[in-house]
């Protein structure tokens, strides 16, 4: 393994970061995902050493780092803000490490023109970090910190500072720099969609627990309760209970009818949450009495987004929201605010959860 994770603690005033156990393998890019608060930031400062735990182990390589300073260990942090030095330029600063490590010349020369070719920044070597667009700042970041091959690069929200298209070009260069030079990333974040497109898994935090371990399909198919089902995208519920079940399907009853859904193998008890994606619910112009679960309703707003429609529907109890694809959409008769339409889904795509009560707005951004 190339981090794990043992019983790791950590107090900080009313704040507590329970015990925590991850194992991740090498060239691996994994994910804290969850609000401001929950934890994230302080797994990420324990394992890059500037913070001590109060219990617990840390492994790099099978080589206990616990109490190793910062420096001593074999991983790179590259942070928010970058922490570029403005009075080198993108060679030097790139080359600084190497150099206190007491690198030969020719041996600085070789590494830093390899990180410089890795981040396609060649160009820029001998600019001043002030003459560099935001982009550019991040490419020399990362260069900086994989230039001597850590075993571990540490990465700190290191996108939220960047205007939304760069931001989107910039995932994408950081999963194939992680696939081209093999080393593991862990990625700090609280934007879902950046964690989803990034890991191979994403570790989501809550109040300094760790809800769920899984890759971005697991998570994100079979949450396992309605926190991390919500945490990690748009999710219509319903509340209800059961009340029959027949292999491994049950029948729920709500304020808006029985409808039925898959077992999926969640601890559940008599009142439960029937949860579906935007994107796995269907809009019917007309009425079906083919349709187990089916829910009559009104069009409040619509958006069109290019490749998807998204809708706000109103029913007699609850507001869902609803995206249909573009090409679905052009085979049917358009809607407006205040049509009349139905909402169906399959009971496959509906999730069935733990009912358990909604988080303030706020805390999910």
């Amino acid at each position: 393994m190339s981090l794990r994770i043992e019983g790791l603690e950590k107090g900080f005033g009313e704040f507590r970061l329970h015990p925590l156990s991850l194992q991740l393998k090498q060239g691996e890019f994994f994910s804290l995902l969850g609000p401001s608060g929950c934890g994230k930031t302080t797994v990420l400062r324990l394992v890059g050493g500037f913070e001590k735990p109060d219990a617990g182990k840390i492994f790099l390589c099978d080589k206990e780092i616990t109490s190793l300073p910062p420096h001593h260990r074999n991983l790179h942090t590259v942070f928010q803000r970058y922490a570029l030095f403005p009075h080198l330029n993108v060679y030097d600063n790139i080359a600084f490490s190497l150099r206190l490590k007491k690198k030969s010349d020719s041996e600085i020369a070789d590494a830093v023109l390899d990180a410089l070719r890795l981040n396609e920044i060649e160009h820029l070597k001998l600019r001043r970090i002030q003459e560099l667009s935001g982009g550019q700042q991040q490419r020399v970041a990362l260069a900086r910190a994989v230039v001597d091959q850590p075993s571990l690069l540490l990465l700190d929200e290191p996108l939220s500072a960047l205007d939304p298209a760069l931001r989107l070009r910039m995932r994408e260069e950081l999963k194939s720099l992680c696939r081209r030079i093999g080393i593991t990333f862990v990625l700090v974040t609280h934007d879902q969609e950046e964690a989803l497109q990034l890991s191979d898994r994403v570790a989501v935090m809550r109040e300094g627990r760790c809800l769920q371990v899984g890759t971005p399909k697991e998570i994100y198919e079979d949450p396992v309760d309605s926190f991390v089902a919500r945490f990690i995208g748009p999710v219509n519920e319903i509340p209800g209970e059961i009340v029959s079940e027949d292999g491994d399907t049950l029948s729920m009853t709500s304020p808006l009818g029985t409808f039925q859904l898959r077992k999926n193998g969640a601890q559940l008890s008599r009142a439960i949450s029937l949860c579906v994606r935007p994107e796995k619910m269907r809009l019917l112009r007309q009425r079906s009495n083919t349709q187990d679960n089916l829910i009559e309703g009104e069009i409040m707003e619509l958006c069109y987004l290019g490749s998807r429609t998204e809708y706000l529907v109103r029913t007699r109890e609850l507001i869902f929201k609803v995206f249909e694809p573009e090409l679905e959409r052009l085979k049917k008769r358009s809607l407006a605010s205040g049509d009349r339409i139905y909402l169906t889904w399959k009971k496959e795509d509906a999730i069935c959860l733990p009912l358990t009560a909604r988080e303030p707005r706020e805390s999910l951004t």
